[in-house]
């Protein structure tokens, strides 16, 4: 029988016999993991088994014969693997793409007549129930198959007919049982009702994009006076203790011209002195846009320089896409057709309210004359840094740019440059936030940096495990930017700059840090979540020796996170129990369920807590009672537990939180 797609025909209650004739009899249904039917890709890392399931099933009690087939896109060749039955119609199965780049999957399931004889002979046979019919079936059914082989397949099975034909009964049972006639007529099947599902597209990208620690800063900031302007050679001498500290990825704000119209003084104000450096945001001037670097900053053989450099120190550089323009952008002059002109002559300038972005405008994405020029130049301003040695984005609020233009360009630019991240700096709905990994975006800002009690933490931990977040949406936990200045921060001092620390980069795969952090700046607006004397409006020196940093428990942490692959994701995090609310108490164990991390955190910064909490023995088929080795990555320590219920103390003026390296004894 043909072989058809569910998709392809209508279920019309009233459809014509001709038509139901030709519905596919096997069911392909719940298929994972796949996004919205298949409309989006799920994601995925290069090296790492994709795990699918399926529910299959059909009328009867026939056996079912389950596979996956999986393709590269554009490659013709499909490769197969076969699905195991896992009980109650579940079909479970894995492929391992080993390349980047854009994949296809999808279910294929027919009924397997030999495996159902091989069924039936068996359990009668077993019961002395006479099976000399059954056993003429099946000679028949051997016979047919060698008919319909060719070469060395059919010889084969020919010379089993032949076997099976001088046999006793007993005898014939035993070969048709066996393991080898089950192969032969495997390969030999002629695959009845053979039903595919869908296809399914998966992107796959490379380790970085799910596991990364990502450094912050303003390059014009690498200075020792703060009447001198930072430059891309200066920040050459800071890659040793941002290497040492254990980051991969440096960010930089953007790197652009800036614009002098409107430009923002200090603390955000109107009014900007002349020695002012403007905020880096306020994109453009005669020097140039998107495109172009900052002179004060230095040369485009000075940038090429520094990227080289951060390689030699295991460091990507990563750069800020934000799609906006000051007023002296060139494309105002050039493209003007590419802004929404107001009837006074001027453009809307951006705003988030309460905030105010008097020296930026937008672009119109959908204004008659920037489609498609101003989509292409957009693209090609981001190949160009690609060329340059550029691949990694951070984006400035995608949200507030069109889904379309997003999954077009990133589409485009993966499909040269599979190894490009993007990473979404979106703190809007979830549905929108959801809906941008499902476009494109690799890894995005999450509401993380507002989770703070342990209700609203083990809550936001488990939603992020779970269908469709993921399947489509990588979180990164940064614990502040330039825009941010959490509240927890204000007035917790270093346990609360540990304690997030430590929630960042033990529950997701991916986190990051704005400079500052390592040294526990926390001075805020009064009544705001924003940094006072922000960078954003000037260039801020820094000791990174000063007293009271945490350097080296940022390094230290970076470290247990690299050596210990449950740490590489943020799936399979488990919340389990400790009783105070004070303590969030979870573990990570790597798929293979040979590296178990156990992480306890106090939110608590100024007061010491202890609880009574549970060793989570059962995942790993020990007893109550068992005994099991323990390992403080923090300083060492090793000792054993015994059984399954413990103590523990955490003293914020010692450190507040606790990672715990647990085995089978």
């Amino acid at each position: 029988m043909t072989a058809e797609r569910p998709s392809e025909l209508s279920y019309n209650p009233h459809m014509p016999l001709s038509q139901a004739l030709l519905l596919p009899r096997i069911v392909i249904e719940n298929t994972m993991p796949t996004l919205d039917g298949g409309q989006f890709a799920a994601k995925s890392i290069a090296g790492r088994e994709v795990v699918v399931t399926s529910k299959v099933f059909a009328d009867g009690h026939d056996k079912l014969a389950v596979r996956i087939r999986w393709r590269e896109e554009g490659q013709e060749t499909w490769q197969t693997e076969v699905m195991s039955d896992q009980g109650n119609n579940t079909w479970q199965g894995q492929f391992r793409p080993e390349e980047q780049g854009r994949y296809l999957y999808c279910i294929e399931a027919w009924i397997d007549h030999f495996a159902s004889f091989q069924y039936e002979l068996e359990k009668k046979h077993s019961a002395a129930v006479p099976v000399s019919l059954e056993l003429q079936e099946g000679r028949t059914m051997v016979q047919q198959a060698a008919e319909r082989s060719e070469g060395q397949l059919s010889e084969q099975l020919a010379a089993l007919h032949h076997e099976l034909s001088g046999l006793l009964e007993t005898e014939q049972v035993a070969l048709f049982l066996h393991s080898r006639s089950a192969e032969l007529m495997a390969q030999a099947d002629h695959r009845a009702y053979l039903s595919i599902s869908d296809e399914f597209p998966m992107d796959v990208e490379r380790e970085l994009a799910e596991f990364a620690s990502w450094y912050e800063l303003f390059p014009r900031s690498i200075t020792d006076d703060p009447q001198r302007h930072g430059t891309f050679n200066d920040v050459h001498s800071r890659l040793p203790m941002i290497q040492d500290m254990g980051f991969d990825v440096l960010y930089f704000t953007p790197i652009h011209p800036i614009g002098r119209a409107h430009r923002k003084g200090r603390n955000n104000s109107l009014t900007a002195g002349p020695d002012d450096p403007g905020s880096p945001y306020a994109i453009g001037s005669e020097e140039g846009g998107h495109e172009a670097i900052h002179s004060q900053l230095g040369t485009r053989e000075d940038f090429r320089r520094l990227v080289a450099a951060a390689a030699d120190h295991g460091l990507e550089i990563a750069l800020d896409f934000a799609i906006q323009c000051s007023q002296d952008h060139p494309w105002l002059k050039e493209h003007p057709g590419w802004f929404n002109w107001r009837p006074d002559g001027t453009i809307k300038y951006a705003e988030n309210p309460p905030k105010k972005y008097q020296d930026i405008v937008n672009v119109d994405f959908y204004a008659p004359d920037a489609i498609p020029s101003l989509w292409v130049e957009l693209r090609d301003i981001v190949v160009g840094w690609v060329k340059e040695g550029v691949k990694i984005f951070r984006v400035d609020n995608p949200h507030t740019k069109p889904l379309p233009f997003w999954q077009w360009l990133i589409a485009d630019v993966r499909t040269l440059y599979p190894e490009v991240i993007f990473l979404a700096e979106a703190f809007t709905t979830p549905a929108m936030m959801a809906r941008l990994g499902k476009v494109g975006y690799s890894q995005s800002y999450t509401y993380f940096t507002w989770r703070n009690t342990k209700a609203e933490l083990a809550e936001y931990f488990t939603e992020l495990n779970q269908s469709p977040w993921r399947e489509c949406y990588r979180p990164n936990f940064f614990v502040n930017t330039p825009d941010i200045n959490p509240a927890f921060l204000h007035e917790s001092g270093r346990p609360g700059f540990l304690i997030r620390a430590a929630l960042a980069t033990m529950g997701s795969g991916l986190w990051g840090m704005y400079s500052g952090f390592e040294l526990c700046e926390s001075a805020p607006v009064p009544g705001k979540e924003e940094y006072l004397d922000s960078e954003k409006y000037e260039i801020r020196v820094r000791d990174f020796t000063a007293p009271g940093n945490i350097i080296a428990e940022i390094a230290q942490l970076n470290r247990i996170r690299r050596q210990n692959p449950a740490l590489h994701t943020h799936l399979g995090l488990k919340i389990y129990n400790a009783w105070n609310d004070n303590i969030l108490y979870f573990g990570k164990r790597s798929a293979d369920g040979s590296n178990f991390i156990l992480v306890a955190v106090s939110l608590d910064p100024h007061n010491v807590q202890e609880a009574n909490f549970e060793l989570p023995l059962w995942e790993m088929g020990l007893p109550d009672d068992a005994t099991t080795h323990g390992e403080d990555l923090m300083n060492g320590h090793r000792w054993d537990w015994h059984g399954k219920y413990q103590f523990m103390r955490i003293d914020p003026a010692y450190q507040p939180f606790g990672i715990w390296r647990i085995s089978a004894t």
